[in-house]
């Protein structure tokens, strides 16, 4: 049986296929478009075309979707949604109705003309990926697990900030994680960071988008593990040659939308911030990152600053000449070409871009006991010394 992770982000879906008959680098991977960037062309098409659309489906990430709908409406078409759908826009369906789009029950989308072209809002679209790799002679019939990582904001209360609640989310989360955090099958300090992952039956209510993903997988025959996905990308980055045996690390995930970094040690995550990559460039994240070093972070000089904020666990500063310091993965890892920190970029088992679904991986293999034990060997690449030609048919 094999493992299927999907890190869903807001450039490019990343998709590995876990088969723990082979070393991890032969595992089969695809990084394509992401499901919110697909919804956007499609949006921005449309606008070209001079045809309206219609929304239906479920909460998926946003971004590039709600910039897709705002063009289209200024276009002067007409955007109709349904209420699932509506709430990728935004949680508030009266900002939502505030942006111009027209809020539409099941009857009235099949009342809808035949030119209003129709678009399904998902972020996990199993059968799309399946097809995929069929095309090169790979059916997905035989999934021991499927392991599912986005960002999700969750669903604040009226006159709560997104920002703040997500944050206060993380809080309780980490809290959680270093309070468990033991001597685990991995004996990997970013272990800890498995407080981020759910059972499909675990999933906490407010966090919506999770929730929506649950559902879009719900004709998958496979246990499903859902995911933050920042915190999966660092937890797989843990896994390079060069860091996983560092007790103390500062691991910086540079995303398209969001930048999220742990500073991690024996005992757990020690602090961390979040912020959003587009208010980024390499001064202010080395100031960041300096600040979360030495202990001295305030969550008021991230969140004033129009990000999610900060916290420090602990008191005690971090030496950045210790280990390799400062280590950066994601998509915008650029960013940083020009810092004095001169962060380490790790490539677990070979491929960034992964980092995401070796973390995915690891919290499969500590949510599903019946998988520990082979995900711990392939995560400290233990070699199998088999070729994909010598499997079984």
């Amino acid at each position: 049986m094999k493992i299927l992770a999907i890190d869903i982000g807001t450039g490019t879906q990343d998709i590995f296929l876990y088969d723990p008959r082979l070393d991890i680098e032969n595992g089969y991977k695809m990084v394509v478009p992401s499901p919110t960037l697909q919804v956007n062309r499609r949006l921005r098409q449309a606008a070209r075309d001079g045809r309206s659309v219609v929304l239906t489906g479920c909460l998926m990430g946003g971004g590039p979707s709600t910039w897709g709908v705002d063009q289209l409406l200024k276009s002067g078409q007409t955007v109709y949604a349904s209420p699932d759908a509506a709430r990728s826009l935004n949680d508030d369906l009266a900002v939502v109705r505030q942006m111009g789009v027209t809020l539409v029950s099941d009857d009235e989308v099949a009342a809808l003309p035949e030119q209003v072209q129709r678009i399904t809002l998902r972020d996990f679209d199993f059968q799309a990926i399946a097809r995929g790799f069929e095309q090169f002679g790979v059916p997905l019939d035989d999934l021991g697990a499927v392991a599912i990582g986005v960002f999700d904001h969750g669903n604040a209360p009226a006159g709560i900030s997104d920002r703040q609640f997500r944050f206060d989310y993380l809080d309780r989360r980490i809290r959680t994680g270093n309070a468990a955090q033991t001597e685990s099958a991995l004996r990997n300090p970013a272990d800890v960071l498995s407080c981020f992952a759910f059972l499909r039956e675990k999933i906490p209510p407010v966090m919506t988008r999770l929730m929506a993903v649950a559902d879009s997988a719900a004709g998958v025959d496979a246990p499903l593990v859902v995911m933050d996905t920042a915190p999966a990308a660092v937890w797989g980055a843990s896994f390079d040659e060069k860091i996983r045996q560092c007790r103390h690390n500062i691991l910086v995930n540079i995303g398209n939308m969001h930048t999220l970094a742990f500073r991690l040690g024996p005992q757990g995550v020690e602090g961390l911030f979040e912020h959003h990559t587009g208010f980024l460039d390499a001064v202010t994240l080395d100031g960041l990152v300096r600040s979360l070093a030495d202990g001295t972070i305030k969550h008021a000089d991230v969140f004033d600053q129009h990000g999610h904020g900060a916290l420090m666990y602990t008191d005690q500063p971090f030496d950045l000449s210790d280990d390799f310091g400062v280590s950066i993965t994601g998509p915008r890892r650029g960013l940083m070409a020009g810092s004095t920190l001169v962060p380490y970029y790790p490539a677990p088992f070979g491929d960034m871009m992964l980092a995401g679904c070796f973390g995915l991986l690891a919290a499969v293999g500590q949510l599903l006991p019946d998988w520990r034990a082979e995900i711990g060997r392939s995560l400290m690449n233990e070699p199998v010394q088999r070729a994909p030609w010598d499997l079984p048919l």
